[in-house]
């Protein structure tokens, strides 16, 4: 597996990386005469940039080539929607896209604990292990008082986040039949002191089913809002590395006031369209 990832790789820097001009020419092919080549073209000379974004977050105990993949789906989305009259670069867009793709594969992926999926959370999830290494904490499997209040203010959440986060980051590290006690009348693991927090099937399918409701009232919802809207809406709340407005303003050409207002907008519009699928659907109930 390893050869082959290596090869995959040398194949993908293989690949030109294209001049401005270039790109656009063949953004305007695929978008005004869905020429397929075309797309091919803008994918293949971006495929490095997946293979760079995907290596980022290799230690979440997942296989890289699986991040890839996923980082290529999230590349192909933004080819589809590139518009190249926006004035900015491919590999600005996809960016975007790209990492979206990894983090929801990542989140939907991994299970040894039970995650929570809030924003908040995501991103507790996902920058927890650099702020830790920029902070040169070290600790064994658990955080001191003073470590978890230092991360807590430096990100901006509760103590007891951190300390619950850094509990289940941990755990994908140690191996649940590691030994704890070399007694050879008690053969004590580390799976044997995991305490099951999560709730029961019930509940868990109950949940499942309200998760899903919600989804599908978001996704009715942004559905309603206009192409500009909804992809500002996304890129400002909807992902775990917001957009600034300044480079939303940059990429569609309005000040940065325009963007917020815009984003508050799409908010309110979604909020009221959500509101008003749950209420039908609990009067259809």
């Amino acid at each position: 597996m390893e050869k082959g990832l290596s090869r995959y790789f040398r194949e993908v820097w293989s690949f030109p990386v294209l001049e401005p001009q270039e790109e656009y020419m063949l953004a305007r092919r695929w978008l005004g005469h869905d020429d397929v080549d075309a797309a091919h073209k803008l994918v293949t000379s971006h495929l490095r940039l997946v293979a760079k974004i995907a290596m980022n977050y290799r230690g979440y105990g997942l296989p890289v080539a699986d991040l890839v993949s996923e980082g290529n789906i999230g590349l192909m989305k933004a080819v589809k929607k590139f518009e190249p009259e926006r004035g900015f670069r491919l590999s600005t867009y996809a960016m975007w896209w790209i990492r979206a793709a990894i983090t929801e594969y990542i989140l939907r992926s991994w299970s040894v604990v039970k995650l929570g999926t809030t924003a908040a959370q995501k991103k507790l999830f996902f920058s927890l292990r650099r702020q830790k290494n920029r902070l040169k904490i070290m600790d064994f499997g658990d955080l001191n008082s003073d470590q978890a209040a230092e991360l807590a203010a430096v990100m901006q959440v509760s103590e007891k986040e951190v300390v619950n986060m850094n509990r289940r980051l941990t755990a994908l590290d140690v191996s649940l039949n590691a030994p704890l006690s070399q007694s050879e009348d008690e053969s004590l693991e580390f799976q044997d002191l995991l305490v099951d927090e999560a709730p029961s099937p019930e509940t868990q399918a109950a949940e499942s089913e309200e998760g899903k409701l919600r989804r599908r009232f978001l996704e009715q919802a942004l559905a309603e809002l206009p192409e500009r809207e909804r992809n500002i809406l996304v890129e400002r709340r909807l992902t775990d590395d917001p957009v600034t407005l300044k480079e939303l303003g940059k990429a569609y050409g309005i000040s940065r006031e325009r963007v917020r207002q815009l984003e508050v907008r799409a908010f309110e519009k979604v909020k009221s369209l959500a509101e008003a699928a749950a209420g039908g659907a609990n009067r259809g109930t």
